[in-house]
């Protein structure tokens, strides 16, 4: 038997055993569980008031969390970064930037126990200041990095 025909054989299968235990109602479709997320923190239109909305108003500088990104991004659509938090049950980071019309330009939470760290691509209106908000047993740490930018990302 050629491999292509074996390979449509056992996928016909699969399929149909998994047709047959949806339609016997053994498998059923799950509920999506999403964390309820601060909307009015992602609506600010202020780093300020951002910080305030996410509680992390009075944040205490810490080397303890790394980020890389790039010092000149040459386009602000597409800003790479990666985020480490070595601080001790690290459970949310959070990244804004100052000058973007709204600057948290996003948020992760971890389970306990879980390593703080995530790699993303933000954009950047224009070259500002990247504040990464770590959260760890009911206190907050920040850190802070310029990038310059010499193509805007967001509205261009």
């Amino acid at each position: 038997m050629s491999a292509g025909r074996r390979s449509f054989i056992q996928g016909f299968g699969s399929a149909a055993a998994l047709a047959g235990l949806i339609g016997a109602g053994l498998l059923k479709p799950g509920r999506a569980l999403a964390v309820e997320f601060n909307r009015s923190a992602f609506d600010a239109r202020t780093a300020a008031d951002a910080l305030r909305l996410i509680g992390a108003a009075g944040a205490e500088a810490s080397r303890d969390i790394l980020l890389k990104a790039p010092e000149i991004a040459e386009n602000g659509a597409s800003v790479p970064i990666e985020v480490i938090s070595q601080i001790p049950g690290t459970t949310r980071l959070s990244v804004l930037v100052d000058k973007n019309p709204s600057p948290l330009a996003l948020q992760f939470n971890f389970a306990p126990g879980a390593s703080a760290r995530f790699q993303a691509k933000i954009r950047m209106a224009e070259s500002s200041r990247l504040r990464v908000v770590a959260q760890a047993g009911g206190r907050h740490y920040t850190l802070f990095r310029e990038v310059k930018v010499t193509v805007g990302g967001c509205g261009d």
